[in-house]
């Protein structure tokens, strides 16, 4: 019977909060994987059919709307249901509730791949699993995705992040876990803000903070632990009061690009809780760092 099950229920800790004060996005990628973990098990293509068959079906694409804040302490759920399906793999989709209001927070359509554990590689998903999650499948009401030029590698970009990866970042897929790619890219989005002024005394300041709306990530290649990573970053849009970032993920060592996120927010007066135009000189800043569509 098709409809959406819960995959997830649970609190935002405080130490999960970042420095606007509410729920950090690597915390929701967190709780997202849990969710997908659960949905994939109520399909029967989760963590059992990876003992069995050593098949299952990994994330190559996430698209996140964050449309109401969650503060520490608040009490969420998650609901998830398949929203579309072929013998490649699944379109997810998940929505993040706060459970005191009913309101839903933000809300992921996540592609994943059916996939050989033990080769490594994506296979075709068999007729009668395709067809038993099609006859699940929700109409799915989230906000439309919008499809942005891409630049190219430039001047714009700035290394934002490095480090190499830990063996306890690993999932059952036996590959890095997509929250972990979300640390990262958060540090480069701190990273890259300074390097335009917007600095942490600068924010303290001023009482501002950087709130994001709109996550696109896409996963090219596995990370396994070891691998040494670094982040470019640079900017696709500059508002009023909205910056889009694209942070580009490559191996470090060889150059080839792994990951990628477009990370849409605004500058957030965090007394009102609204947003705040960026000032004159952080624009004439960040101008430099914005990156020509191919």
């Amino acid at each position: 019977m098709a409809g959406w099950i819960e995959t997830y229920r649970g609190v935002v800790n405080a130490w999960e909060t970042d420095v606007v004060d509410h729920f950090t996005v690597a915390y929701y990628f967190d709780r997202f994987a849990d969710a997908s973990l659960a949905i994939m098990e109520h399909l029967d293509l989760g963590p059992s059919y990876i003992a069995a068959e050593g098949k299952t079906c990994a994330s190559v694409d996430c698209y996140v709307r964050y449309s109401q804040e969650l503060r520490a302490g608040d009490a969420f759920h998650i609901v998830s249901a398949p929203i579309d399906a072929n013998e490649k793999g699944l379109k997810l989709g998940h929505k993040v509730i706060n459970s005191a209001t009913g309101g839903v927070c933000a809300t992921m359509e996540q592609f994943v791949l059916h996939f050989d554990t033990r080769a490594r590689r994506a296979v075709p998903l068999p007729a009668p699993r395709l067809a038993a999650v099609r006859e699940q499948t929700v109409a799915w009401d989230g906000e439309p995705r919008q499809t942005r030029p891409e630049p190219e590698d430039g001047p714009a970009f700035i290394d934002s992040a490095r480090d190499s990866t830990k063996p306890w970042e690993i999932d059952l897929l036996g590959h890095v876990g997509f929250q972990f790619y979300v640390h990262r890219f958060s540090a480069g989005a701190l990273q890259f803000m300074a390097a335009i002024g917007l600095t942490q005394e600068f924010l303290r300041e001023a009482k501002r903070g950087f709130s994001t709306f709109e996550f696109q990530m896409r996963f090219r290649r596995e990370l396994r632990a070891g691998q040494f990573v670094k982040v470019r970053t640079a900017l696709t849009h500059l508002g009023g009061s909205s910056l889009c970032m694209l942070h580009r993920m490559f191996d470090a060592k060889s150059g080839e690009a792994l990951a990628q996120l477009s990370q849409f927010g605004v500058l957030l007066d965090m007394q009102a809780r609204r947003p705040a135009r960026l000032p004159d000189d952080i624009r004439a800043r960040a101008e430099a760092r914005v990156a020509k569509a191919a």
